[in-house]
């Protein structure tokens, strides 16, 4: 199994991905329902779980897929096998540790790394192996690196840095110091999700590349710029979250504009890749393709809300409501899982044939239409929500929250459709990837 250690991250994730849909629909019902679930698994576990298994699932299906295609470049090989196999069990093993934690109410973190802060080490060791075995199997193999290279590069080392930085608050000066703390938390995170969005960007660009089988997409000034910009994001783009902080002005303005033109790019990058492919190489990587241009109407969408969000005077509304959910979800869901769905997809078809399941693709339809309504609910709560803060005569939270049950409902029941959706995509492709390792071992012995 050391060999196929690269698709068992992929398959870590594919779990992971339906777990946390599935965990993400019992939360969605806890709105309708405030008692669900309290005696066994409360709200402050339940959510937990659910953001922990997501991330999870975007860093097995990167990790993953940048394992996968080092392996394919040509003139590389992974430097050390067995040490992309243990940083395979040391992470799957973690995340025992992890739900172990969480379930038991043994936490202490801080957002979205709620766990017992120490679990921290062993995912920092695994990044840091990750970095080791990258750029051993790349050190003077390629001169003219393609951008997909460079990006994923970047990625691991951030991913390392920005981790280790959101931990800082273990140290008492800056516990003790409200501001500090704050800016250090939301800095690191906002650079802690531009880490994996090179990895996920550059596995799009690399996606491109190969299905229009011309690397000059991986090359071209555009997409280095897009690198720059993201690299520029990356280290500066989460001052948009700390608008509540006093920052000085021109740190908002270069955030917000930097933060908006990534995306911009973007979508320019994969709006003239696909309009440059022929019918041929469409079909031949349907899945694939599908995916990429659903994460480019993904992008645009959250971007217009991301352009309406980052406006002071209406973010001072909108923080805390369901919008910021809606803009989350939608970036999560909608752009990061849609193109590493593609990657997948794009795996499969390399490893075991053309998929052909209409399971797949009937899921694939189902996942777009049911994230566009579970979009647009959360979207029209935190309207809603908005409009209660913004009147000095509001009613109480309590008849607002009864209020907002038909939203509710939107909200639980294309979450329902959502993960119908996410599972009849990940079976094909789980059992496909099973398949293939197991023919593997049979053939091996």
């Amino acid at each position: 199994m050391t060999r196929h250690f690269p698709l068992l991250f992929i398959a870590l994730g594919l779990v992971a991905l339906v777990l946390g849909s599935f965990i993400g629909l019992l939360i969605s019902f806890t709105y309708l329902d405030a008692t669900f679930l309290k005696e066994i698994i409360p709200f402050n576990q339940l959510r937990p779980l659910h953001t922990t298994t997501v991330v999870s699932w975007i860093v097995l299906g990167a990790t993953g897929g940048v394992y996968y295609y080092l392996s394919q470049i040509k003139n590389i090989t992974i430097y050390a096998p067995k040490l992309g196999f243990f940083h395979f069990i040391l992470f799957a093993l973690t995340g025992v540790a992890i739900y172990i934690s969480l379930l038991s109410g043994r936490m202490g973190g801080r957002e979205y790394l709620e766990y017992f802060p120490l679990l921290t080490i062993p995912i920092l060791v695994g990044w840091i192996l990750f970095g080791f075995n990258y750029f051993k199997s790349l050190f003077g193999k390629i001169k003219n690196r393609p951008v997909y290279l460079w990006m994923w590069g970047t990625g691991i080392v951030f991913m390392v840095y920005h981790l280790s930085e959101a931990h800082f608050w273990i140290f008492s000066d800056i516990r003790s110091d409200f501001i500090k703390d704050m800016g250090i938390q939301w800095k690191s995170y906002g650079s802690f999700f531009g880490s994996w969005n090179m990895l996920i960007y550059g596995t799009a660009i690399y996606l491109m590349s190969k299905i229009k089988k011309d690397e000059n997409v991986a090359r071209g000034k555009t997409v280095f710029f897009f690198y720059f910009l993201g690299l520029t994001n990356l280290m500066f783009g989460w001052a948009h979250h700390t608008y509540i902080l006093p920052n000085a002005d021109w740190i908002r303005y270069v955030a917000y504009v930097i933060s908006m033109t990534e995306w911009i790019i973007l979508i320019h990058i994969i709006y003239a890749w696909a309009k440059s492919l022929s019918k041929a190489q469409k079909k031949e990587n349907s899945m694939a393709y599908r995916f990429l241009m659903a994460s480019e109407f993904w992008v645009f969408v959250n971007l217009i809300l991301a352009l309406l969000m980052s406006i002071p005077a209406l973010n001072y509304y909108m923080h805390g409501t369901h919008i910021t959910v809606a803009h989350s979800m939608g970036t999560t869901i909608g752009i990061n899982t849609c193109i590493l769905l593609a990657s997948v997809s794009y795996i499969v078809k390399i490893i075991s044939g053309p998929l052909t399941s209409k399971t797949g693709y009937y899921g694939f339809i189902l996942f777009n239409i049911s994230l566009a309504v579970f979009w647009l609910s959360l979207v029209i709560g935190g309207v809603y929500k908005a409009v209660w803060m913004s009147n000095p005569e509001n009613l109480s939270f309590s008849t607002l929250h009864s209020e907002s049950t038909p939203i509710f409902w939107l909200f639980f029941l294309s979450g329902c459709a959502l993960f119908i959706g996410i599972t009849m995509i990940s079976a094909p492709l789980l059992k496909r990837l099973y398949n293939h390792m197991k023919l593997s071992k049979e053939q091996s012995n």
